[in-house]
């Protein structure tokens, strides 16, 4: 049990250490402003010896993405909060919440598209070595991953520890 707790400790400091340099942008990189990419992706950009205006077109991109769906978020977002507000014997709380359900559906097959599209006008900057390069980032982060669920189903957390609180 203790050595299921102490490899607990030590995969929750990695991943915080992890975190924390993921959230501390490099030289030259995209921090700040990843708008729906994931943070993967957004370091291997600033691995591909971007050009000055291959850099400020795909800030551009992102920029205009994230203003152009501003008010679509702003209204899901006002729309989760009036039905937190509401209680469950309310009067129109059943249609609010099948409402607000058809809206996150809307919304969740909007941002798959709006993705797409902005990966794809990204993807149209860069060279033909950068494309080579960022499939080769990729296929190393998927690697990455399955050893990473290789691990975890070769070391199971037993329960007693994850029911164990401090």
């Amino acid at each position: 049990m203790r050595k299921s707790i102490s490899l607990g400790l030590i995969l929750a400091s990695a991943v915080a250490a992890t975190t924390i340099a993921f959230a501390a942008p490099a030289a030259g990189s995209f921090g700040g402003w990843h708008h729906g990419q994931g943070h993967g992706q957004l370091m291997a950009f600033s691995k591909l010896n971007l050009t000055d205006a291959q850099r400020a077109s795909i800030k551009q991109i992102m920029q205009t993405s994230f203003a152009q769906n501003k008010t679509q978020r702003q209204a899901l977002r006002q729309q989760r909060s009036a039905f937190a507000s509401m209680t469950p014997d309310q009067v129109g709380y059943q249609a609010a919440a099948a409402s607000l359900a058809q809206a996150e559906g809307a919304a969740a097959q909007q941002r798959v598209q709006q993705r797409a599209n902005l990966r794809a006008q990204v993807y149209a900057v860069l060279t033909a070595s950068q494309k080579a390069q960022l499939a080769t980032f990729q296929a190393q982060q998927q690697a990455r991953k399955q050893q990473w669920e290789q691990f975890k189903a070769q070391h199971p957390v037993s329960s007693a520890a994850s029911s164990t609180t401090p």
